[in-house]
């Protein structure tokens, strides 16, 4: 007999009647958090790394595209993430690394301690000394958690700056010239095409407004991956089309 996702069997025993009740399997509690930065970076290679060490044959994935140093990006994946912590519905997470989460020690470690105060056990491939914290008896296996948790996010938070200042150290900065790295390459952004900037001219000298010129605009990056023109990339275009009319 069955009532709704309940399921009831009938037992006859010494002319008593038992009732069980048997539940239906529930969805796996089993998290995997994949983050890359780049679109060259492939997650395969986390989650094959994962599922590998720890020998996972049934879990959930959550994958997300994001870099480290936005410090204001909306992590939409992210805070799925979080919400199902806070509901209780992830009882294990893995991840390929501690900074796969956050770099900034201070978010880091909040996060670790929403993981400790809702029971969610935290696995990673990087840091796999977290499995032997996990095994000490309370309550030294609580106070060993936290030190080494402030200590490991200290240190991603200090790879984190150096990377920064040996990225810094590689630009050149010149009055009235193009910032280069020491190779000379040019530094920041690539500049928009001639032929780009000839077509937003035309669609605004058309009466298109900055709106429909980015949505009929593609640009392209080093590894001609095509996507639409930004409304401020118009926007800057056509302001400079102005000034040099005007100083003409």
């Amino acid at each position: 007999m069955s009532i709704g996702n309940l399921t009831f069997s009938k037992i006859t025993l010494k002319n008593t009647f038992y009732c069980i009740i048997n539940q239906p399997i529930t969805v796996s509690k089993r998290y995997i958090f994949i983050r890359t930065s780049t679109t060259e970076q492939t997650p395969e290679l986390q989650l094959n790394d994962i599922v590998t060490t720890f020998g996972l044959t049934e879990y959930n994935t959550i994958e997300e595209q994001d870099s480290a140093f936005k410090e204001n990006s909306k992590r939409v994946e992210f805070e799925k993430l979080k919400k199902l912590i806070w509901d209780n519905k992830v009882s294990e997470l893995y991840v390929w690394d501690l900074d796969r989460l956050f770099r900034n020690r201070k978010k880091l470690i909040e996060f670790l301690q929403i993981c400790n105060h809702t029971k969610t056990t935290l696995y990673s491939f990087n840091q796999l000394w977290l499995q032997t914290i996990q095994n000490v008896q309370p309550p030294f296996n609580e106070i060993m958690f936290d030190f080494m948790i402030q200590v490991m996010g200290w240190l991603a938070e200090e790879d984190s700056k150096k990377k920064s200042n040996r990225v810094k150290m590689a630009v050149v900065k010149k009055d009235d010239k193009p910032t280069v790295s020491y190779k000379g390459n040019r530094w920041g952004r690539k500049p928009l095409s001639k032929q780009v900037v000839n077509k937003i001219i035309e669609l605004h000298n058309s009466g298109c407004s900055i709106r429909q010129i980015a949505n009929q605009v593609n640009i392209y990056d080093f590894n001609n991956n095509g996507r639409k023109i930004s409304i401020g990339a118009v926007h800057k275009t056509i302001h400079s089309f102005k000034a040099e009319k005007v100083s003409i």
